[in-house]
């Protein structure tokens, strides 16, 4: 009855809202998807918590079912290579039925060369989502470095490139103060397409931003899934802060 900004529709592929799942319990999550599984694309099983999450495969399932991608968190990958067991974790995933891998660098220091190396061997098996940024929020990454090493991965291969924030949104593309590197974001998009690119915003107001600056179908990440039905409300403009976006 009323015109709003057009949405991309399931199967999204870009557009997506990615939620990064540290604990919610299985009921919460079926709750979650029964009410709005249409606004969720994926959901991360966050840091390294699917090593130690009860009925693992229940909840991949309930997701995958939904029509939603799981993957786990980066750090998970990082504890297996720092062990050296990339195979091992390979084998981990499939036994898993996860058909989508986060490799990251943000915890442990891998040079871009091993990690277009690794995306190049992950590709041959899973759909790659590669993270770019470190979780050190006194860290910072000159904004060449940022784009050289995103360009790097995708070129390799990767499906997506994750620019790091941390879910308290104090690292990676934000300042230790929340603030969001608004210079670093835009030299970021003018070098990219962004639907290639996932940008975690953990907070509704940095949700706001890249709304207000990229459009109802930015893809955004690590989305508590508590507020799903807030952030789909504000990429359809029915906020005052997204009110004016067509």
């Amino acid at each position: 009855m009323i015109d709003l900004p057009k949405r991309t529709a399931k199967p999204r592929t870009y557009g997506l809202t990615c939620l990064t799942d540290t604990g919610i319990t299985i009921a919460e999550a079926r709750a979650m998807v029964e009410d709005y599984g249409d606004y969720v694309d994926v959901v991360k099983l966050g840091v390294g918590s699917a090593y130690v999450t009860p009925r693992l495969k229940e909840k991949v399932e309930l997701y995958q079912n939904a029509g939603i991608i799981v993957y786990f968190g980066g750090t998970l990958f990082e504890k297996f290579y720092s062990q050296d067991k990339l195979t091992e974790y390979f084998s981990y995933l499939e036994q898993n039925g996860i058909d989508t891998i986060e490799l990251s660098s943000g915890t442990i220091d891998i040079p871009i060369g091993d990690m277009v190396g690794l995306v190049k061997k992950a590709k041959e098996r899973f759909r790659v989502f590669c993270e770019v940024g470190c979780k050190d929020k006194d860290f910072i990454m000159a904004p060449s470095a940022w784009i050289g090493s995103i360009r790097d991965c995708l070129e390799a291969g990767a499906d997506y490139a994750i620019t790091e924030g941390r879910d308290s949104a104090t690292a990676g593309i934000f300042r230790p103060s929340g603030e969001m590197r608004t210079g670093l974001i835009e030299e970021i998009s003018n070098a990219f397409d962004s639907k290639q690119i996932v940008f975690e915003a953990p907070t509704q107001p940095s949700q706001m931003i890249f709304i207000n600056q990229f459009g109802p179908n930015v893809n955004l990440g690590n989305v508590n899934p508590r507020d799903v039905l807030i952030l789909e409300a504000q990429r359809q403009s029915l906020r005052y802060e997204t009110f004016g976006n067509q």
